[in-house]
């Protein structure tokens, strides 16, 4: 990338990793809050970085930006979480250049998610840029391949059924539910951590289980209440959540901790209990699934439960490729203008120098001169020039450098690349 002029970096990397090789101990290792974010920005932004967008979901950490070396911003991702290079190299995939726009392309499109077609990640990379731009790491083309990528990402939603059905993880969870518990009407739950997954949760279970014995407790507790009103349950304080696990049949743990917050200790041992585990990192310890009245399924066992509506999804992969092929296509046109856009600048700059000197010329030379027709005449013949220069460098791409080259001895440009 460094012929672009588009970054001081030299090439434009993806770090990262995803549901495809790293569990979800290791993903919670590696997964960063907001506030992590924020300050990997702007650390990035102190050692020069000009060009980065950082996501971090339940399913994927990864980093998009310029680097001399993608150890730059391995060391970067490493230094604001809990993981180490070791855990990272064994797990990770890293992109270069052309590689590393495509797999943007197919990440924001959610051809790469764990639900196929799942599109929460566009909002996620909105946010990022966001994030960037704050920070002051988002450069022109930063937010020309985001804006590619959500274009594609609309264009995929719109124009196929590759999201159609519900197959989100609060959806699937909802679903193992009633698959394996009889009489889930019945049943106590309590779901623990109302945010986005458990507000999607508890939406599930009001429309497909009809339960009304549902229970929410939140660190918030106004989050909670809020949650509860609308649907009509029970909320409890932080405080209750023991003698209320002690009470129920099936407990969802949605939180957000970066530790766990279930553990044996809160669990009575003679009851039966069903825990599913949306959270990463997990939220629930490990151990509790030894005891031998509870049964413990976390977030990535349920995304693995694949159903017709997954399977229905896949048929319109081939056209979400042919519309990311367009897309990305655009954009690399776009690209490669940026290798000559200094050379048309300088170019025009320099011509715009010599009329104005002709002009002078006569003007000193020929009496009753006019300036006015004048410019209007020798402004349409640079523009005229520039437009072939222009046409010629985007139509001959292989021979690019070369024409560059050659514009800059003619017309003794200084060095635009530098």
């Amino acid at each position: 990338m460094e012929n672009y002029n588009i970054s001081r970096g030299k090439h434009f990397y993806t770090i990262g990793l995803s549901y495809k090789k790293a569990d979800a101990a290791i993903r919670g290792h590696f997964s960063l809050t907001e506030d992590g974010k924020k300050n990997l920005l702007n650390q990035a932004r102190e050692e020069g970085i000009d060009g980065l967008l950082v996501t971090s979901t339940c399913n994927r950490t990864e980093l998009f930006g310029f680097a001399q070396h993608p150890f730059q911003l391995i060391k970067l991702l490493c230094e604001h979480t809990h993981g180490t290079v070791e855990e990272f190299e064994k797990v990770a995939y890293v992109y270069k250049n052309k590689e590393a726009i495509s797999h943007l392309f197919r990440v924001g499109t959610g051809l790469d998610s764990q639900i196929l077609g799942d599109f929460e990640i566009i909002s996620q990379l909105k946010r990022g840029f966001v994030l960037a731009k704050q920070a002051g790491v988002a450069n022109p083309f930063m937010e020309r391949l985001v804006n590619a990528v959500i274009q594609a990402s609309k264009r995929i939603k719109n124009e196929t059924q590759i999201s159609s059905g519900a197959t989100s993880v609060s959806f699937a969870s909802v679903q193992y539910i009633l698959r394996e518990v009889e009489d889930v009407t019945n049943k106590n739950i309590l779901l623990f951590g109302t945010g986005k997954i458990g507000r999607n949760t508890c939406e599930n279970l009001i429309k497909h289980t009809k339960n009304t014995h549902i229970t929410l407790i939140n660190r918030t507790k106004d989050k909670a209440e809020k949650i509860a009103g609308k649907f009509n349950l029970r909320v409890k304080d932080y405080a209750d959540l023991q003698s209320e696990i002690r009470e129920t049949d099936i407990l969802i743990v949605a939180t957000g901790a970066q530790n766990p917050t279930i553990n044996k200790e809160l669990i009575y041992s003679k009851r039966n209990l069903l825990i599913l585990d949306l959270s990463i990192p997990k939220n629930v310890a490990d151990d509790v699934a030894e005891m031998d009245n509870v049964k413990l399924l976390h977030l990535d066992q349920l995304a693995q439960m694949t159903d017709e509506t997954l399977e229905r999804r896949k048929q319109f992969i081939p056209k979400a490729l042919e519309i990311i092929a367009e897309v990305e296509g655009e954009f690399n046109k776009w690209l490669e203008t940026r290798k000559f856009a200094p050379t048309i600048k300088a170019l025009k700059k320099k011509l715009k120098t010599m009329k104005d000197n002709e002009i002078d010329f006569q003007r000193r030379k020929i009496a009753n001169f006019n300036d006015e027709q004048a410019e209007i005449v020798s402004n349409r013949i640079i523009q005229k020039i520039m437009n072939h220069f222009a046409n010629h460098l985007k139509d001959d791409s292989n021979t690019t450098d070369e024409s560059l080259e050659l514009i800059q001895r003619v017309f003794q440009l200084e060095d635009t690349y530098k």
